[in-house]
Formats: C-alpha cells, sequence, structure tokens
C-alpha cells in the first residue's frame, strides 16, 4: 500500500524557517512525482511546489519563489520543503501527494498524506 507521512510542522515566528519531510512507503520512489500542497483556513487547497523524478523542481505561486525550496533525497524515499522568511499568511496544513508528472492541478494527484500543520505567529 502506498503511503505519504508528512512531519516537520510546527508553530514558528514570523521571519523563521521550517523544513517539513514527506516520506513514502508502499512505493518505488523513483517512478513517481511528489508535489506540496497547502490549505489554509478558509480556503482552497493551492499546489505550490513539486519535485519531478528526473529532479526538476517547480513552482507554483509567486509568493513562494525565492522562500520555499523543494528537493529529493532518492535514498531516503522522502521530500524535503525548506520554508523561509515564514509569514502569517503561510499558515495552513501542507501536504504532499504523488503523480505520474508534476502538476499544480490535484486530479494529477492519486495519493494523499495527512498533512501536516504549520502556524505562522507575528
Amino acid at each position: 500500500e502506498v503511503q505519504l507521512v508528512e512531519s516537520g510542522g510546527g508553530l514558528v515566528q514570523a521571519g523563521g524557517s521550517l523544513r517539513l519531510s514527506c516520506a513514502l512507503s508502499g512505493a518505488t520512489f523513483d517512478d513517481y512525482a511528489i508535489g506540496w500542497f497547502r490549505q489554509a483556513p478558509g480556503k482552497e487547497r493551492e499546489g505550490f511546489s513539486c519535485a519531478s523524478r528526473s529532479g526538476d523542481n517547480t513552482y507554483y505561486l509567486d509568493s513562494g519563489k525565492g522562500r520555499f525550496t523543494i528537493s529529493r533525497d532518492n535514498a531516503k524515499n522522502t521530500v524535503f520543503l525548506q520554508i523561509g522568511s515564514l509569514k502569517p499568511e503561510d499558515t495552513a496544513i501542507y501536504s504532499c501527494a504523488v503523480a505520474w508528472g508534476c502538476s499544480s492541478a490535484e486530479p494529477a494527484y492519486d495519493r494523499w498524506g495527512q498533512g501536516t500543520q504549520v502556524i505562522v505567529s507575528s
């Protein structure tokens, strides 16, 4: 069974940083692109970054460019998301998902993790 487990969320002050992890089990890690999504309170979930099978990284949100860094460690079956200069508007549940190719659209992904909560205080 394919499973994704996110970790690394928590409460952080504005201006701080976090590193989120997404660990995949039950599947061959190299076969999948891994996308990161977030859902802020009262808002729809949005895709903002993806690490492709070939190692190309894509960022979909202008608000995250320069602050979000995605990377994958195939030896650990894990994708990391480094978030710097955190802002209160980054408060959200962050989830990862697998797909055959990168996309910012949810229908492209067919397995999801439970998510990890990030709260940024001002």
